[in-house]
């Protein structure tokens, strides 16, 4: 497997982005920890979850408390990094909410820290901005909890570059990863990708095949990466992630997955080498 840095973590450069086992659609617990088991297996030592990834108003943190079990019952799951978010809440009627009230914030990272059954969270993200709290004390909570060793790395997901800097600065220089939305059909992070890359901040894309609903139809909607998938004799979803490893070295892609199959298809990217002419045409789409 190769490998990028995450801060001073050295993690595979495919990571598995947990939240398809735990919200609308999800499959039995079984299938999820293969699924897990699968992405160990293949080499994957960097997993992305968050306290919000469930249905019920009950079951916050469902897919932490996987994950963790996962980890557990594997002879590889000490070697992985597990980043977590809060900050984002469910209420259980499928709507997305927001709390980044410094409170919220340490509390949620006191449960995550319990469901994971760490001392310490390798990495904690401040999931997304809240409108109603000023961002500064937002980061300043997860500033805090870094300070406390609640959380060994600090991270920061769905900012824009003037939050990126403002992070750093209020981290006192602490931060090492953005999570943002990144994919073909979704391209409006380039400048925070290209910040990260200036900056050496590890930049986790999220939906990086484009979502749950619509992974499956890369190559269809988008042609050149049909092209270089029947050139390589690979799928267009290893395509996409090449692609985007070909950006960077910054670059982590974190593809959600609920299938052994589809995670071990997205860690075979890793070692995919597209050529110029290749990249430059998908960097074009």
């Amino acid at each position: 497997m190769h490998t990028r840095r995450i801060g001073d973590v050295e993690v595979s450069a495919i990571g598995l982005g947990g939240m398809p086992m735990s919200i609308e659609g999800r499959p039995d617990e079984a299938r999820s920890l293969a699924t897990i088991h699968a992405a160990l297996d293949a080499g994957v030592t960097f997993i992305d979850t968050a306290d919000a990834y469930h249905l019920e108003a009950d079951e916050v943190g469902h897919n932490e408390t996987l994950i963790a079990k996962a980890l557990a019952s594997h002879d590889r799951g000490a070697d992985v990094l597990v980043a977590t978010k809060g900050g984002h809440l469910r209420p259980g009627d499928g709507s997305w909410t927001l709390d980044g009230s410094p409170r919220h914030i340490k509390e949620a990272c006191e449960a995550s820290l319990r469901r994971l059954g760490v001392e310490a969270i390798g990495l904690y993200q401040f999931h997304r901005p809240d409108p109603e709290v000023p961002y500064a004390e937002s980061v300043g909570a997860v500033r805090d909890l870094l300070d406390e060793g609640k959380i060994r790395m600090a991270g920061i997901s769905n900012a824009d570059p003037d939050q990126i800097r403002q992070a750093g600065e209020i981290l006192g220089g602490r931060l090492v990863s953005v999570q943002n939305q990144f994919s073909p059909a979704f391209r409006s992070s380039e400048a925070e990708l290209r910040l990260c890359d200036e900056l050496g901040i590890a930049f986790l894309p999220w939906s990086p095949l484009g979502g749950i609903s619509r992974a499956s139809e890369l190559g269809s909607v988008y042609a050149p990466f049909a092209r270089a998938a029947e050139a390589h004799g690979v799928s267009p979803q290893q395509v996409c992630l090449a692609w985007m490893l070909a950006k960077s070295p910054v670059v982590v892609p974190i593809p959600g997955s609920s299938r052994p199959e589809t995670i071990r298809d997205s860690v075979a990217a890793a070692g995919l080498e597209l050529t110029a002419e290749e990249f430059a045409e998908l960097d074009a789409v």
